[in-house]
């Protein structure tokens, strides 16, 4: 990869006078997003880290500008009053409904049947037709596709169409013009239009600054591959980024972002978790996974900040279900030591276990949650089995806790 800096031309369509005109005519829709600092983020990266607030955008992510672009192109024809479909996982979706809505023509999504509930509400609240169909945001891809062909309507594919990337622009655009000694921006990679488009803009704005994508491990088809030039293997799992979860990046976007990004790296799961939630904690910030995953290569040293002038991680989306971020803050709380889970035994009968409860009252532990275990395994004859959750104030609370437990004759079996 050759990076931002360098003299081949751009594509007619991505020039800067173009992405500029795109990003303005946007204006009356789309926020002019955020550059926050962080005093204990940049200490701890060991620069200066700002972050690029798209989870603050109009439907929770940077996909309204490609989205409200690609509308805008269709102007007032026969293209788009017959309508518009796509495929998407969430992001995509709430955008291109809400940009639907905005203009006055009609739309359709096909989801996949794992979306989570809460994205599946947002895009029918823009009054989108929703299809829950297929198992991946590729298949959904597909079958908008199909859809597209067999009811003349137009396709808006959520990265690979030259107008959904110059939208995705306005990012770099913004940043170029808000951050005055901006170095290096980091992105995470998807199927690659945010990527693309911010190194597309910056490069013209900016040929100074580096460019660096991110994806997730477990879903990371361009990062295996972009180094050596080599053929992407299709890829794909589960991950807690889900918006940046897809097989392939798009026959547009690949050679942009062999062109134009320094680098791309990949990150995993427990350190996006993290990012999520220190995020949520220092900066009051609702970040996806895959809008934490910039952060995540910030704080696991992957990337590090640029030696001189600000380093931006592009906080790309804040649509997270809240079941999956109630359990990333439960397992953080676990790590930092403020939560545990123990097994123990207490006598079978009256006040038995009004004696541990007791014992944890003492030593000022929270009980959180208590089962009686009786079943599936072995105890004494008038014994009982029971599962307790508490909350401390940290690791050497937690520790103190324990001890005085197994002082008092419990024996415990600490879940990790």
């Amino acid at each position: 990869m050759q990076g931002s800096a360098g003299a081949a031309p751009v594509d007619e369509a991505w020039q800067i006078d173009r992405l500029v005109a795109a990003h303005a005519a946007s204006a009356a829709v789309v926020r002019r997003t955020p550059v926050l600092t962080s005093a204990s983020i940049s200490e701890r990266c060991g620069g200066t880290v700002a972050l690029k607030a798209e989870c603050m955008q109009r439907t929770g992510s940077f996909k309204l500008r490609g989205a409200l672009n690609k509308l805008r192109t269709l102007g007032d024809g026969a293209d788009a009053a017959r309508g518009v479909v796509a495929g998407s996982a969430g992001n995509h979706a709430q955008a291109l409904a809400y940009a639907a809505r905005h203009v006055g023509v009609p739309c359709e999504i096909f989801m996949p049947v794992d979306a989570a509930v809460s994205k599946l509400d947002a895009v029918r609240a823009f009054d989108a037709r929703v299809h829950q169909q297929g198992g991946s945001v590729d298949e959904c891809v597909e079958l908008a596709r199909r859809r597209a062909e067999e009811a003349d309507l137009v396709l808006v594919h959520p990265f690979d169409d030259r107008d959904v990337i110059a939208g995705q622009a306005g990012v770099g655009i913004e940043l170029a013009e808000d951050v005055e000694d901006l170095r290096r921006v980091i992105v995470p990679i998807g199927g690659g239009g945010l990527a693309s488009g911010v190194a597309l803009a910056l490069t013209q704005l900016r040929p100074e600054v580096e460019v660096i994508g991110v994806q997730a491990a477990r879903c990371a088809p361009v990062a295996a591959s972009v180094a050596d030039g080599g053929p992407i293997e299709p890829q794909g799992s589960r991950t807690i980024a889900d918006g940046i979860a897809v097989k392939r990046p798009g026959a547009l976007t690949l050679p942009l972002i062999r062109r134009w990004l320094t680098r791309v790296v990949t990150i995993e799961e427990d350190a996006i978790a993290e990012a999520m939630v220190i995020l949520l904690e220092r900066s009051k910030l609702l970040v996806e996974g895959a809008g934490a995953t910039a952060l995540a290569a910030l704080l696991t040293e992957t990337v590090t900040p640029a030696r001189d002038g600000t380093t931006v991680a592009i906080l790309s989306g804040g649509n997270v279900d809240l079941g999956l971020l109630a359990t990333i803050a439960a397992h953080a709380e676990t790590r930092a030591g403020r939560r545990a889970r123990f097994h123990t035994r207490v006598r079978d009968r009256p006040g038995g276990l009004a004696e541990l409860l007791t014992t944890l009252a003492g030593v000022h532990a929270n009980v959180l949650a208590l089962e009686h275990v009786r079943d599936g395994i072995e105890l004494p004859l008038r014994e009982t089995g029971v599962a307790v959750t508490i909350e401390t104030r940290g690791t050497t609370h937690l520790q103190r806790v324990l001890a005085r437990l197994r002082g008092a004759g419990y024996e415990l079996t600490v879940e990790a």
